[in-house]
């Protein structure tokens, strides 16, 4: 989020204007939800979300690891070599940065994970279901090949 949007939002709702979240129940005049109809998804918006999700994967794991920023001959990124630095000297201040990099570390390693898990699903779903639609499609095709006519799938439901 924007730090502009962010101020805007607190903006808004000084003012008392923003919407509120409503959980587990439905507004008292019948609003807050879709007019009750079926959820919709299509595969581009699956694709597009799943994409999304990869980019900021790639992102975060670019920008994010400070643990392994400066890296040394031995794989200490310079965060852990001020620590370790700092600790020799006798500074509590390098335990701590330590404790830092690993909780941050660990934090990263989460989102990423969140990242990864949410592509590979929707693209496995985007997949799923356009072979779905394929088997859909040649059931519902005449020996002709072409589309069952309304009227004959009407027959199926008396």
């Amino acid at each position: 989020m924007a730090w502009d949007e962010w101020e805007q939002l607190k903006a808004q709702a000084a003012k008392g204007t923003s919407s509120h979240t409503r959980l587990n129940q439905v507004a008292p005049d019948g609003g807050g939800g879709g007019g009750g109809g079926d959820l919709v998804v299509h595969q581009d918006d699956l694709g597009a979300v799943g994409h999304d999700a990869h980019l900021l994967y790639d992102e975060v794991k670019g920008c994010a690891d400070i643990a392994g920023a400066g890296a040394d001959k031995s794989g200490n990124g310079s965060t852990a070599q001020a620590a370790a630095s700092l600790k020799s000297h006798g500074f509590q201040l390098g335990g701590a940065l330590d404790t830092t990099v690993d909780v941050w570390s660990s934090q990263v390693k989460s989102v990423l994970q969140a990242c990864a898990h949410i592509s590979d699903h929707l693209d496995f779903t985007k997949k799923l279901h356009a072979e779905d639609d394929a088997k859909i499609g040649t059931v519902l095709r005449g020996s002709d090949g072409g589309a069952v006519p309304v009227s004959q799938l009407d027959e199926y439901f008396k």
